[in-house]
Order: C-alpha cells, then sequence, then structure tokens
C-alpha cells in the first residue's frame, strides 16, 4: 500500500510538513490497530523541485526528478496534500505542481486535503480552493479536511487539532483500505435530537 505526502511548505522547518506528518503518524497507527498493513510512505517537498515545476510550465516536459514525484502522487493508493494558506488560497506553488499533472491521472485517488495558515480565518481555503481543484481532478476527497492555524498547535486548541487529525485520518484509512467510514465517528452529531423534539420538550409543540 502506497501513501504519497504532497508537501507545500517552502521552509525548513515547516507547520505545513508538520501537520503531514502528524496526519501520517494517526493514519498508520489506525491502519495498524486495524490489523491493517503498514503503508510505503513517499514525501514529495514541493520546494525541493520548485524550479523544476517553473520549467514543466514553460516547456511542457517535467525533468527526471519532477517525473518521479508526479508518478509517486500518481501511482499512490493514497494521498496527503497539504499547503499553506497565502492570500486566503493554496499557495501558487502547490498549485502548479497539480497543474502539471496529466488530466485524469488521480481519478478515484482518495485525497486528504490540509492547509496551514496564521489565524483561523482562513480555513474556509480548504473548502473554496482545495476542494474544488483537487475533485476537478477526479480525486475522491475525504469530507474532512485539516486546517492548522498556529494558535491550534499548542493550548485547548491542540485537542481539537488533533481530534480533527483522527477522523481525517480514519477516513483515508478506510478509503485505502475499502472498509466501510463508521457513521458515528466523533463529529459532534452523535447526541443528535430532532428539533420537533426539542420544541416539544419545552412545551412549544405537540408530537
Amino acid at each position: 500500500m502506497k501513501l504519497t505526502i504532497v508537501s507545500g511548505g517552502t521552509t525548513s522547518p515547516s507547520s505545513t510538513r508538520l501537520l503531514a506528518d502528524r496526519i501520517t503518524e494517526s493514519l498508520t497507527k489506525q491502519l495498524g490497530d486495524a490489523g491493517g498493513e503498514e503503508p510505503e510512505v513517499r514525501v514529495v517537498e514541493l520546494r525541493d523541485v520548485a524550479v523544476d515545476i517553473a520549467k514543466n510550465m514553460v516547456t511542457g516536459f517535467p525533468s527526471p526528478a519532477l517525473q518521479a514525484e508526479l508518478d509517486a502522487v500518481t501511482g499512490a493508493d493514497g494521498v496527503i496534500a497539504v499547503t499553506p494558506v497565502y492570500s486566503a488560497s493554496y499557495s501558487g506553488l502547490f498549485k502548479s505542481f497539480f497543474d502539471v499533472i496529466d488530466a485524469g491521472a488521480l481519478t478515484g485517488t482518495p485525497v486528504l486535503i490540509g492547509a496551514t495558515g496564521g489565524t483561523p480565518r482562513h480555513s474556509l481555503a480548504l473548502d473554496h480552493a482545495l476542494r474544488p481543484l483537487l475533485s476537478y481532478l477526479r480525486a475522491t476527497v475525504m469530507p474532512t479536511g485539516v486546517y492548522a492555524a498556529s494558535q491550534d498547535w499548542g493550548g485547548e486548541d491542540a485537542s481539537e487539532l488533533h481530534a480533527r487529525i483522527d477522523r481525517a485520518a480514519g477516513e483515508l484509512a478506510g478509503a485505502m483500505t475499502g472498509a466501510p467510514r463508521s457513521r458515528r465517528a466523533s463529529d459532534g452529531f452523535s447526541d443528535f435530537v430532532p428539533f420537533e423534539q426539542q420544541l416539544a420538550s419545552l412545551g412549544q409543540l405537540d408530537v
């Protein structure tokens, strides 16, 4: 089983790579707990092939180094794609990498999307930018995306980030192994009460 990590971070160390690593750790643990095999992990650091991506955009031909990274993504059983958020969207480097992937090469591939940013305000980039991009490439995007703001790495918010990582990783693990996803995942809606029932309890409606 092959798992490929696409990290769009441009610094070292990178919070984007850190988030990708945390998701990978959770995925590997959940696969192991379910009796599955440990995935063969390949990390694609986009900053290492940034020049190759730019040349491919101009010439239409990938270098051997870039081709190897493209093959790692298109040949994976699952992909974790994480980008820093700039100006409320994915980075140009991240977008350019997916622009040079052949159309249809990701069809049906399970992809977990993630992003990092300075404030929680950029979390919507997951759904208005990353999800449409991967869906356009016909990948199967996991329902749960993971966004980590600076404040999420410590304090009270850290537990919420870890819970979201575990949930998203579980979805990807299920997609990679073909196992059905639990409908009672920790999503905050397990104790849902119909609105009519709530009104009845307040004496507002007879049911």
